[in-house]
């Protein structure tokens, strides 16, 4: 293990969860980077890289303990995402001329799975070896509304080339509408410095879904140029944060979803990330075609891993994902999956240094 990488108390994390027990995982690749992953959620607790300098310091938000992953208000640190990421107007959506009705957890609407969503279960786990861990669980049909028994996989890979691999496969017994994603908080700094607004950010798309007060999106798809969202060149996130734009105030900061470029490829660059000070890059790679750029917004003083205080804007998330609100958009691409089909998602976070 490299100098200054501290593994969590394991003891902290085993607990019997609803007659399934909670535990953490530890990933480590040739180059000494280290991630902890917990079955609470198939959540990212750690993810230790060196900056420019070889230091290595944890650059996602978490708790020390699985007792605050349960009871903390902030639900999705590090979390795997469904049955649908992001949100669903009015918490329903129609299959075959069926109406379907969703468990309404933000407002009016739908957000991230419902009530109890992918984050707030105890996955089935496979360590395969210390660079590969696998978790699976079956989505009951009508769990939170939905359609359908889903049966997931998610597949944490933290390979040589500097990278965390994530990769999402589900199959159903009745068409569903599916959109997994991940849903780290990073600060290239280190968790617990207190603001992202100096990481310089790079996205490969050149349009994005303007959304309405509630944050669901309008149906259009609007050009980036001459907008504060225009991130076709690396620019400083907090640089146009504060102008007077409405998409800003309703997202009370960056909160929407980017239309990526070139998504019918394989895998595609979604985002570069350069935080100069310590000289960390974190590029995102995935085959979906949109990205959800939040910029930390709804962070509030939460007291997280080595009782640092996790405040506004001091971390950003990098969600790869199809549209929200997708399934109520015709124009937007399609998210069903039907029983002859298998559902295939992924997400690499590649780390370096300048």
């Amino acid at each position: 293990m490299k100098t200054g990488i501290k593994l969590l108390k394991k003891n902290d994390f085993i607990k019997n969860f609803n007659g399934k027990e909670t535990n953490i995982y530890v990933l480590k690749n040739k180059n000494g980077l280290v991630s902890e992953i917990t079955n609470y959620g198939a959540r990212v607790v750690s993810l230790w890289t060196p900056d420019s300098k070889g230091k290595f310091e944890d650059i996602v938000l978490g708790f020390d303990n699985i007792d605050n992953y349960i009871n903390s208000n902030e639900k999705y640190f590090g979390a795997t995402i469904g049955r649908y990421g992001n949100r669903i107007k009015d918490g329903k959506f129609t299959i075959e001329d069926k109406e379907y009705y969703l468990e309404k957890n933000n407002d009016s609407n739908h957000l991230h799975g419902g009530k109890k969503g992918f984050n707030d279960i105890v996955w089935d786990v496979e360590q395969i070896n210390q660079q590969i861990l696998e978790l699976k669980y079956i989505s009951k049909n009508m769990e939170e509304g939905y359609p359908g028994n889903l049966d997931i996989k998610v597949v944490y890979n933290l390979n040589d080339s500097n990278e965390l691999k994530i990769e999402y496969f589900a199959k159903t017994d009745q068409s569903t509408y599916v959109n997994l994603t991940h849903h780290s908080f990073f600060n290239l700094l280190g968790a617990g410095h207190e603001t992202i607004n100096q990481h310089l950010l790079y996205i490969n798309a050149n349009s994005f879904t303007p959304v309405n007060e509630t944050l669901i999106p309008t149906g259009d798809i609007q050009l980036l140029e001459n907008t504060p969202f225009n991130f076709t060149e690396p620019t400083i996130i907090g640089e146009r944060i504060s102008q007077d734009n409405i998409q800003l105030k309703f997202g009370n900061g960056y909160d929407h979803n980017f239309v990526l470029n070139n998504s019918q490829s394989e895998k595609i660059i979604a985002a570069k990330v350069l935080e100069k000070e310590s000289g960390r890059i974190l590029e995102v790679y995935t085959n979906e075609p949109g990205m959800q750029f939040y910029s930390g917004n709804f962070l509030i003083d939460t007291i997280g891993k080595n009782n640092k205080i996790y405040k506004k804007r001091s971390a950003f998330c990098l969600e790869t994902q199809h549209f929200p609100n997708s399934p109520n958009q015709d124009n937007f691409p399609n998210t069903i999956l039907k029983p002859n089909e298998e559902y295939y998602s992924i997400c690499i976070y590649k780390f370096s240094t300048n």
